[in-house]
């Protein structure tokens, strides 16, 4: 009779089998593993572009949104952009809807406007130079993302203006120390000069009478100018003026008084003092007894 083939593998071909199927899992698994860590063309896997997900740009609202300048000054308006990423900021005038500045460069033919932006900074500054009264309004820094986002500020502009510290009416006693003093609220770009007048003559600080003085100081809080005028004679009375170059002007009126006592007095030291009414009173009531 002829032999009969078997159907069924045997032992041994069975034990083949599974050590060739468990080497091609190995290979497998070595393979879904590897292909996780690279990219295929260029392009990130799946996990790749959920790790590298590019965040929103945002404002970081640094600065204020409501600024005020004075003519003649510098204004600075902040933005601050959280990344920005491959998008564009822009700096646009709300009135007229011209746009100033794109990235770092600028769309004005006013040399006065310029974006400051440092290296590697999120800040994108408007600044304006030599600010003037039509330079008022809202600005608008914008990024250029799908919708798009924007910062409106305000920008408030003053006239320069000086102004007398204290009263504008001045009493002092012959003979003691006249002391003026004068402020003015432009810093970034003081006054080159400020003059003093008396009546409608400049204060000629070296004239034969002698005894006058200016001290003149520059803060970040403006220009202060300080007249003095020692030993004050009654010719010292009237009116004196502070008139910066910039600016606009500020008065006061000096009295010199020869023994009166007004209401109030400005002493040496540029205080005010108040006469002795109760003695002036008992004099007079006992002029009227006796």
């Amino acid at each position: 009779m002829a032999e009969t083939m078997s159907l069924w593998p045997n032992k041994e071909e069975i034990i083949s089998w599974i050590k060739k199927a468990e080497a091609f899992a190995s290979r497998f698994s070595s393979f879904v593993s590897s292909t996780a860590q690279v990219s295929v063309a260029g392009v990130p896997t799946k996990s790749k572009l959920t790790e590298s997900k590019p965040q929103k740009p945002y404002f970081d609202d640094i600065g204020s949104k409501n600024v005020t300048a004075v003519v003649g000054q510098s204004a600075l308006l902040n933005c601050r952009v959280k990344h920005p990423g491959d998008r564009t900021v822009s700096w646009m005038r709300k009135r007229d809807l011209h746009i100033l500045t794109s990235g770092i460069h600028t769309y004005t033919g006013d040399g006065r406007f310029s974006v400051r932006h440092p290296e590697h900074s999120d800040d994108w500054d408007l600044r304006i130079e030599y600010v003037q009264k039509r330079d008022a309004g809202v600005y608008e820094c914008q990024v250029n993302t799908e919708p798009k986002i924007s910062l409106p500020i305000m920008l408030n502009v003053d006239d320069a203006q000086a102004s007398i510290v204290g009263s504008p009416e001045i009493h002092v006693m012959k003979g003691s120390t006249i002391a003026i003093t004068c402020t003015v609220n432009v810093y970034s770009t003081p006054p080159s000069s400020v003059h003093w007048y008396h009546g409608k003559s400049v204060v000629d600080f070296d004239s034969p009478r002698g005894g006058i003085s200016l001290e003149t100081e520059k803060t970040e809080a403006g220009t202060t100018s300080k007249l003095l005028i020692t030993k004050a004679l009654l010719s010292d009375s009237g009116n004196y003026t502070c008139m910066p170059s910039n600016a606009t002007p500020a008065s006061a009126a000096v009295h010199v008084l020869n023994g009166e006592h007004p209401a109030a007095m400005q002493t040496s030291s540029g205080q005010h003092c108040i006469p002795l009414v109760p003695v002036c009173m008992m004099v007079i009531l006992m002029v009227v007894s006796s």
